[in-house]
Order: structure tokens, then C-alpha cells, then sequence
């Protein structure tokens, strides 16, 4: 293997010519540099084997107050142990002044200093000859607890029995040493720090001085610390991408508040006031309701009158719409609101139109590994008199074609607001097989007269796209999308499909 040194990693080596083992504190001392240049060093010496990196763990104790008192005084069994034999051979509980009375008394009759016995005078307390002779020299405690504070040599054990007695609290502490190999200290004794520079200068090339310095090697395959840029949000990274992606193919974007009438929400979409979907299980309500369904009236009796009668040849719902219903206000539980909006703006000028909107939305539903309060949907309409069903499918496919998915298929289905209606399914190939994102269909006469004022034929589609993202970044459980852990953040890859 070719050893090929920078002027740091030699001068490092020549510092560990002796054999000897240092700590990197002691080595960054001497060679007055930071400790994390020390360590970059040693792991290239290491690396060709020049050195030998190790490390241990130390703790550093430091002293409670009690510990303090402990050190000075003796433990507080011993301490008792004293202040009896100063109040006589016997005591009485209720004379005993000592601070920590009931830790010293519990800790002296368990090592057997002490006696108790109840009179009829109370509680006496006396001295046994193992109490006395507590007080000839230390106890194993109390040298361990000033070898704790002295010289450290000591185990994890020790200390968690001063600290179960709250007479120390002690951290860790990890020591990395270096010592030269045989192969690196005969090195070093051949090697010669020749001062090196990292480029030239116009004055080194002007005067010639060039000629007489030695140009730094770089080490391309040294390792270096991690370095994290700063970066959008991967799941903001993915929305971009979908924004772009529909923007590429001609669409305009949609956007609207979060927090909806249940008008919008539901009845313009031609949802029954009675459907389970607004059931308050489905639905989280706001503690608030709108003074009016809408402030166009007409809308609100032309979205009446499909429910109740229907339109263009259609039976409605055949029953009583509730304006006090549609006031009600929720968060929306889709992004299929906005398309009901945007329709109700559409002059017959603006004619044919595409729209998409990306949008988060929210269901009560039981939170675990796949579900979330709030989930994000992808939205889409094309409003076109020449539009058909092909069109739609061509739409999809080219959509999912863009996010890396080859093969996209539809099966029927059926939703309130769109007939025909499909449910979309994607191939992973990585699993081989098909995953379900979501619906789509021709909107009903029954939404688009109401809001646009002619039945024409209108595209929709609002798959999910969670999923997506969760299979590109491998993350098993949705709640990681934005538990906001700042080491996946930092690690995790950019988006890079397309």
C-alpha cells in the first residue's frame, strides 16, 4: 500500500515517534490544534497502519452536598454515631438533632452501629461496639468515595452505590488514545517535517521562491465529517415535483383555505346531506357555522334544487335540503373543493380549462402506521365540451408516467359527485404488485350545472400520493413524514425522480 502523508498527519507521527501512548487532549496541547484535526489524523495513520487508535470510557464524579459533608465529616451513620456518644451511652429519638436523622439511623442499624429500643420513656437509641469501632478508621465507603473524586479509578458499579446514597452524581466520558505501530515509529525516525504550503501565491511564482517549497498532497479518500446542506422538506421536495409536473402539461393551480363550508365540501359536490362520509366519525367539524351557505343565493337554490329535484333529466336525492346543514363548517376532508369553486368562477370565455391543485386534507380517522389525521391529494379538472373518458385515462397516465410509474391501470368504481368513476392503481415492480392511490371519474350533471351553469363534460381526479413518497424514501410508517427527527431530515435523499 502507498503511504501518501499530509504535512499534519507526519507531524502527528513524528509527536508518537517514542512509542509512547497519548490521549488526543494531551497530543492537541502539544501540538496546539484542535482536537477534531487530531482525530482526522489519526485515522489515516490507522488507516496505513502506522498507529493504533483505542478508547475507554472514564467517569467524572462530582460531589453532592451530602457528599461534601461525607468527605469532611464521615458518612451520616457515622456522623451519628458521634453525636450519640457526645448526648451520652444511650440516647432518646426525640433528642437526636441530626439533620439527616432517618437516612443515618436506617443506614446505622443495618451495618449494626446502633441499637434501638422502645420504653416507656420513648424510643432509645444506643451505641453497639461495632459503632464505636466505625469511628477508629475510614470505611470502604468513604475511601471509595474520595478515591471517586481523586483519582477516578473506578467502576460504574462504585458509582451508582454513591449515587444510590445521593452522595455523587458522575458523568461518562469517552478517552481516545494514539500510540505508534513498530512500522510507524520506523518511519517516523526517517521521515523529515518539511514546511509544505496548500498553493501558490503570484509573489511565491514572482520572486521564484516556488522552486524551493514543497506543494501539499491531497488525500482525496480521507475521511471527513458529514456535511448536511440545507434543504426544503423531502415531502415539500415531492409536492414541488408534482406541482411541476402539472404545470409542464398546461394547468393552472388552484388554491383555497383549508377550513370549508360543509356547502362547498359536500353539497356542491352533490353529496347527500344524509351520507355516512359526513358523519361527525368522517368529518372533524369546526365549533362555528357560516351566516350563510354562500353569498350567492342563486348558487345555493340552483345546488337546492338538484339535491331535491334534480337536473338535467336526473330524480336528485328526493329529500329536503337544509340550508342550517350546509352552513356547518369543516376542515376539508378533500381537495375536490377547490375544483367546486373553480367552476362556480368559470366564465364560458375561459373555455377550455385545466386545473390542478396539491392541498393537505383531514379525516377522523384512527391514528397507527398507515393512517394520519391529514393526508395530501393531488387534484385535477379538465373542462372541455370535447372531453370524453379517454382523455381522462391518457391524463392519468401520462401524470403517473412522469412520477417513474410505467404501468398505471384503472378499475370501476363509484363516488357521489362522478359517473363513470374509476379507482387508480399503480405497479411497483419492486414488490410486483399494484397499489391503490385513489379516484376519478366525470363529474355529474347534477355538480356541473349548478356551478357552471351548462352540463359539460368535466374530467376530475384527486388520487392521494403519501404513499408515493413513503415507498420512494423506504419509510414504513406515515407519522415519520413529520415527526421533524432532525437526523432523518438531515440524511434524508433528495428528491430525484424525473
Amino acid at each position: 500500500m502507498q503511504i501518501n502523508l499530509q504535512s499534519h498527519e507526519i507531524i502527528l507521527l513524528k509527536s508518537l515517534e517514542d512509542g509512547m501512548q497519548r490521549t488526543i487532549d494531551e497530543l492537541a496541547a502539544a501540538l496546539k490544534t484542535d482536537q477534531s484535526a487530531i482525530v482526522r489524523a489519526s485515522l489515516t495513520l490507522k488507516k496505513y497502519e502506522l498507529a493504533e487508535v483505542s478508547e475507554s470510557e472514564t467517569y467524572i464524579a462530582k460531589l453532592t452536598k451530602e457528599g461534601e459533608t461525607a468527605l469532611k465529616n464521615g458518612l451520616p451513620e457515622k456522623q451519628l454515631v458521634q453525636e450519640i456518644i457526645k448526648i451520652g451511652p444511650e440516647a432518646k429519638l426525640d433528642l437526636i438533632k441530626f439533620t439527616s436523622k432517618n437516612i443515618a439511623i436506617g443506614y446505622a442499624k443495618r451495618k449494626g452501629y446502633i441499637s434501638m429500643n422502645k420504653t416507656g420513656k420513648g424510643i432509645i437509641i444506643a451505641i453497639t461496639a461495632k459503632g464505636r469501632d466505625s469511628l477508629k478508621a475510614q470505611t470502604p465507603e468513604e475511601l471509595l468515595l474520595k478515591r471517586a473524586v481523586t483519582t477516578r479509578k473506578v467502576t460504574r458499579e462504585e458509582l451508582e452505590l454513591l449515587k444510590s446514597r445521593k452522595l455523587i452524581n458522575y458523568t461518562s466520558k469517552t478517552i481516545r488514545t494514539i500510540k505508534a505501530t513498530p512500522k510507524g515509529a520506523e518511519l517516523a525516525s526517517r521521515i523529515k517535517i518539511k514546511k509544505q504550503i496548500s498553493r501558490l501565491t503570484p509573489e511565491l511564482i514572482k520572486t521564484g521562491r516556488w522552486s524551493s517549497v514543497a506543494l501539499r498532497k491531497y488525500n482525496t479518500t480521507a475521511p471527513v465529517s458529514p456535511v448536511y446542506p440545507g434543504k426544503r422538506h423531502f415531502v415539500n421536495q415531492a409536492t414541488d415535483y408534482v406541482r411541476k409536473i402539472w404545470l409542464e402539461m398546461g394547468f393552472k393551480e388552484m388554491r383555497g383555505p383549508i377550513i370549508q363550508t360543509s356547502f362547498w365540501n359536500f353539497d356542491a359536490l352533490f353529496v347527500p346531506q344524509d351520507h355516512p362520509a359526513r358523519d361527525i366519525q368522517d368529518t372533524f367539524f369546526m365549533d362555528l357555522k357560516s351566516e350563510n351557505p354562500h353569498k350567492d343565493k342563486k348558487l345555493v337554490e340552483k345546488v337546492k334544487k338538484a339535491h331535491e329535484e334534480g337536473v338535467c333529466n336526473s330524480a336528485g336525492w328526493q329529500y329536503k335540503w337544509s340550508h342550517e346543514t350546509a352552513r356547518k363548517v369543516v376542515l376539508r376532508t378533500h381537495t375536490t373543493v377547490l375544483s367546486a369553486q373553480t367552476l362556480a368562477q368559470l366564465k364560458k370565455d375561459d373555455l377550455p380549462a385545466k386545473y390542478f391543485a396539491i392541498g393537505r386534507c383531514f379525516r377522523n380517522e384512527a391514528l397507527d402506521w398507515k393512517h394520519l389525521f391529514e393526508f395530501n391529494q393531488v387534484e385535477g379538472i379538465v373542462v372541455d365540451k370535447n372531453a370524453n373518458f379517454r382523455h381522462l385515462l391518457g391524463y392519468l397516465k401520462e401524470f403517473f408516467k412522469k412520477l417513474g410509474f410505467e404501468r398505471a391501470r384503472f378499475r370501476p368504481a363509484y363516488f357521489p359527485y362522478t359517473e363513470m368513476s374509476v379507482e387508480i392503481e399503480v405497479y411497483y415492480p419492486e414488490r410486483d404488485a399494484w397499489i391503490e392511490l385513489g379516484g376519478a371519474g366525470i363529474f355529474r350533471p347534477e355538480v356541473v350545472e349548478p356551478l357552471l351553469g351548462e352540463p359539460i363534460p368535466v374530467l376530475a381526479w384527486g388520487p392521494g400520493f403519501d404513499r408515493i413518497i413513503m415507498d420512494y424514501y423506504k419509510i414504513k410508517d406515515i407519522r415519520d413524514l413529520y415527526k421533524n427527527d432532525i437526523k432523518q431530515l438531515r440524511e434524508m435523499k433528495q428528491w430525484m425522480i424525473g
